[in-house]
């Protein structure tokens, strides 16, 4: 008698594989960037309240640095708004609203602050031939050397810090000598800073809106955290 060969089971339909999370995120965000710019062409008031409330507090925070002045921040901010309202249509979608918003206010500002002589303009920034203490000096060939990893807390060391987080934040006097010490960084520096432990930025981000490498960044965000660390040591003591 002849052997019956075994009688395989069926192989069902290979499953479509499931969308990564991520990527279904990166897809609703820009379908409700897309829509916000949208309903901001047409003029829609209550897309217009909700950017404002979105970035309102961020900006002025950001315009401050550059203008010094919280009243003058507040006309920088107000100017960046009718420009928003102006330009929405010219808006072409090759970056972020966010980012496109954020480079109309900082280049108001330096424009603000330069026409007030509170600062030097930022012309050549970012382009990685000047020292990034705005001295002019070249980087040396590897500009990296001992720079630490780009997560490299601001505050990272301090105990007290640790164990009290809440009481360091909600401290005015630490506060003033937070905004003392970032405001008398080096002007590239303070971009790079604000916009990264102030605003909390991506790295991506911020190579985006200023226009400069990730490698310049890093350095930039490095040598101003130590600046900050070191003028803040007075007051973050371990007991």
């Amino acid at each position: 008698m002849a052997r019956q060969s075994p009688v395989s089971a069926p192989v069902p339909d290979e499953a479509p594989a499931p969308r990564a999370p991520s990527r279904d995120l990166s897809f609703q965000a820009a379908r409700e960037e897309q829509l916000l710019v949208q309903a901001l062409r047409e003029r829609d008031e209550a897309a217009f309240e909700l950017v404002l409330d979105r970035y309102y507090a961020p900006m002025l925070r950001t315009a401050t640095i550059y203008v010094g002045s919280r009243a003058r921040a507040e006309e920088v901010v107000q100017e960046t708004w009718l420009a928003v309202l102006g330009g929405i249509d010219r808006f072409g979608s090759r970056s972020s609203l966010k980012t496109w918003i954020f480079r109309i206010l900082i280049n108001r500002a330096k424009t603000s602050a330069t026409r007030d002589a509170r600062l030097v303009p930022l012309s050549s920034l970012g382009r990685g031939q000047e020292d990034a203490d705005g001295g002019g000096t070249p980087y040396p060939a590897d500009p990296l050397d001992g720079c630490p990893p780009d997560a490299e807390p601001l505050f990272s060391g301090s105990a007290s810090m640790a164990r009290n987080p809440e009481d360091w934040l909600l401290s005015d006097e630490l506060r003033e000598h937070i905004e003392a010490a970032i405001g008398a960084l080096p002007a590239k520096q303070r971009e790079v800073i604000v916009l990264r432990d102030v605003e909390g930025w991506t790295p991506g981000e911020v190579c985006n809106m200023l226009e400069i490498s990730e490698s310049n960044q890093r350095v930039l965000l490095h040598r101003a955290r130590v600046r900050v660390r070191d003028a803040l040591a007075p007051y973050l003591v371990n007991p």
